[in-house]
């Protein structure tokens, strides 16, 4: 059993590169340490580009996520993610670098610096360095969480998505972050968490923010919020963190089981519009470029033949070419649709080209010469 677990976690890409950098700041008159980790197919894959996940507090917070995304990724429920967490606990930086001023509620001597280092010197540096998505994600807690927020006042916004966990919010925040995702005029991700023991001085302004975003209707804001039961102020964090990313990820999962039963074989048609929407939705919300995967592509086939749908394999068929123009997926939905068409002639033909042609997923060249077989035999028994 040890040697079957080792074995296993072998198998397993972790992320293989995680360093520590550091960078000096002109804006912070100092250098400040963060902590990067790019994922496992980083150097396989030299033209692919990741999402980033920008973290403060990376001290402390910095693993949780990377445990959360390096797991989920590895079931391809979350794209692999750039996480870079900066260091804020040394010298309890993390208490300047959240500066704010009382009466107008803005961020004030290090916290003006600090919110100037972040979207001038460390996000363009890291996104030179590094192959990044265009989709940019923050997060922090208690103190950080609420200081994440002020990124939301810029006219145009530098992330998509904002983790907040338990913030401290700033005066006045619990009215403008709701004003300001009211007015959002692309997607945005907002998740909000806190516990249902947290103390009264922070409760109050998260339940006030909740209440003001609830009250607004914007369709381009992803919104949730969750109270932890039994879960104090620290603890609520590793309930919070993979709540968020599903949250964020939702339209990046494959098909399941339950999405194909509930969604797509209910449909009397539209299966092949319903996997391009899918995938329209996915890019343009995570602005990422995932090509459709192969496990879809025989979900909706399988929702073909359930109903009978057979026409749409060609229109399958079209779309495996588009993505997949050297495999022999393309093929073999043509040869199929022939073959529940009982056009054995033309099916026989598609199967013998598909046997020509690259190996995809569970599709091979022996199988494609079965099927040819029987097609041969199908037209011989109808003579």
């Amino acid at each position: 059993m040890k040697k079957v677990l080792f074995l296993l976690l072998l198998s397993i890409p972790f992320y293989a590169q995680i360093k520590t950098e550091s960078f000096d700041s002109e804006k912070l008159a100092e250098k400040r340490a963060f902590t990067i980790s790019l994922p496992p197919s980083y150097e396989k894959n030299t033209t692919k580009k990741y999402p980033i996940l920008l973290l403060l507090d990376g001290d402390f917070l910095f693993d949780p996520f990377y445990g959360a995304i390096s797991y989920g990724s590895y079931w391809d429920d979350f794209p692999e993610t750039i996480i870079v967490g900066i260091h804020q606990n040394h010298n309890d930086e993390r208490v300047d670098d959240s500066e704010f001023e009382e009466t107008q509620g803005l961020p004030a001597e290090k916290g003006a610096a600090f919110f100037e280092f972040i979207g001038q010197e460390l996000l363009p540096y890291i996104e030179k360095k590094y192959r990044t998505a265009p989709f940019r994600m923050i997060a922090g807690l208690d103190t950080t969480a609420g200081y994440l927020n002020f990124f939301l006042y810029k006219e145009n916004p530098l992330f998509n998505a904002y983790l907040c966990l338990n913030p401290e919010l700033a005066p006045l925040m619990e009215k403008r972050v709701a004003e300001q995702l009211n007015a959002a005029k692309s997607p945005v991700f907002y998740y909000l968490s806190t516990s249902e023991d947290e103390i009264k001085k922070l409760a109050e302004p998260i339940k006030m923010l909740n209440d003001n975003i609830k009250k607004d209707n914007n369709p381009l804001v992803n919104y949730k919020f969750e109270s932890f039961k039994d879960a104090g102020h620290y603890s609520q964090t590793l309930y919070a963190i993979p709540s968020a990313l599903h949250q964020i990820f939702e339209s990046y999962k494959p098909i399941t089981s339950s999405e194909f039963s509930n969604k797509i074989a209910v449909l009397p048609s539209g299966y092949v519009d319903y996997l391009e929407k899918k995938y329209s939705v996915l890019n343009e919300a995570l602005h990422l470029d995932v090509p459709i995967r192969i496990n879809d592509f025989k979900a909706i086939e399988a929702a073909i033949l359930k109903n009978n749908a057979f026409n749409e394999l060609d229109q399958l068929a079209i779309l495996a070419d588009k993505y997949y123009p050297k495999s022999m997926l393309a093929e073999y939905e043509l040869a199929l649709m022939y073959e529940k068409q009982e056009d054995y002639k033309k099916a026989m033909k598609r199967y013998q080209n598909a046997s020509q042609m690259q190996e995809i997923g569970t599709l091979t060249k022996t199988m494609m010469l079965e099927k040819y077989d029987v097609m041969k035999s199908k037209i011989a028994t109808k003579k």
